[in-house]
């Protein structure tokens, strides 16, 4: 019954994670859900500030904070570890939902790509961000990353076994692609309000400190071979490197 409590959790906390990054989608773009970027919570422009940021703040801090390996170890006494994982997309979850639920509307329009063609080719790069996002999930491991690995392992009653890092496809273009993705979408808005914008800047804010956070970890585990990594691949913009091929390990977030 444990076990198969155990995968029922892993499975429930899958759906939500993927009902949230759906709604992301939504949110950012403005696309069919009630609550979005530009349709929120009417309030005066010095709360709305206040209240966004604090909201993008909270999910920075979840989101970095949990996954750093101290905190692990330290909520893993309480947590059992084959649902750590699935603990964590919970409720990395729930913030989203949170600020989905609160965020504040700032209308002002910074600016507004009015010819067809040009809208065209915003939203295409808007769509090609989440694409980038999403696949790169993949070239990592899907399911180890959202916890589905971890409780398949419980419920089967085997120990759970790094998977390993290699740097495939888009990583050996860069070493955060899936970063990447979202600043992409984040960014390519054809048309840009001031509510937006503090998005996508508070975003990428949290997003270039996350990084570094990550890379100060992925050295501490791997050493050398993800500082030759590093030296040779790109953060988040590809750009000419040495000939040498990454063969070396990227990090999970």
């Amino acid at each position: 019954m444990k076990r198969y409590l155990i995968i029922g959790y892993g499975a429930a906390a899958y759906l939500l994670f993927f009902a949230a990054f759906l709604y992301l989608v939504g949110f950012v773009g403005n696309l069919l859900v009630p609550r979005t970027v530009d349709h929120g919570l009417p309030a005066p422009i010095g709360q709305a500030v206040l209240v966004d940021v604090l909201l993008v703040g909270a999910f920075g801090v979840q989101h970095s904070v949990m996954a750093r390996p101290t905190f692990k170890a330290w909520w893993t006494r309480f947590v059992p570890t084959s649902i750590e994982r699935s603990t964590y997309v919970v409720l990395s979850s729930a913030v989203l939902v949170l600020l989905y639920w609160q965020w504040r509307t700032i209308p002002a329009v910074i600016w507004d790509v009015r010819a067809p063609a040009g809208r065209l080719v915003v939203w295409a790069v808007f769509w090609l961000g989440w694409a980038i996002a999403l696949a790169s999930t993949f070239m990592v491991s899907h399911f180890d990353l959202f916890g589905l690995r971890q409780v398949y392992l419980a419920w089967r009653g085997k120990p759970y076994t790094h998977i390993g890092f290699h740097a495939r496809f888009l990583y050996r273009l860069v070493r955060h692609p899936l970063m990447l993705g979202f600043l992409i979408a984040f960014w390519a808005a054809p048309t840009m309000t001031a509510g937006h914008l503090l998005f996508s800047i508070a975003m990428t804010g949290y997003i270039l400190i996350a990084v570094q956070l990550e890379v100060r970890n992925l050295v501490a585990a791997l050493g050398d071979q993800y500082r030759n990594y590093r030296r040779d691949v790109p953060m988040l913009v590809p750009l000419a490197r040495s000939h040498r091929h990454p063969t070396e390990a990227v990090g999970q977030h």
